[in-house]
């Protein structure tokens, strides 16, 4: 599975990227939403995890500007403890999942179990 991984914090993506990479799948990065949704266009990945906080532009825009050009792109949103708002709005927008941080590898071998 090719997966785009969008944070603002490098180590975030470095700890999503890895363990995902052990589980044998291809990962990409993206530091902000607006590179997010660039990158989404170019590489066309099966999933995207995608951070709420950010700058440039926040992952529920870019939730909203992915989901917009591709209806079925499958994101996933990670977000820090008491940002439960922000996730609601993101399952709003699109989003099909989410992951909290700190996440536990356990918890993201749930949510690609459960995508296939």
């Amino acid at each position: 599975m090719r997966v785009l991984v969008v944070d603002d914090a490098k180590f975030m993506r470095l700890t999503l990227g890895n363990i995902l990479k052990k589980h044998g799948h291809e990962v990409f990065e993206a530091e902000n939403g607006a590179d997010a949704v660039a990158k989404y266009h170019e590489i066309q990945p099966d999933l995207v995890t995608m951070d709420i906080t950010m700058p440039e532009m926040d992952g529920l825009e870019a939730v909203k500007r992915i989901k917009a050009v591709d209806p079925k792109a499958k994101i996933v949103m990670v977000s820090a403890m008491g940002q439960k708002d922000y996730v609601i709005e993101a399952i709003q927008s699109g989003a099909i999942d989410f992951i909290i941080k700190p996440f536990q590898e356990e918890r993201i071998r749930e949510v690609l179990k459960r995508l296939g």
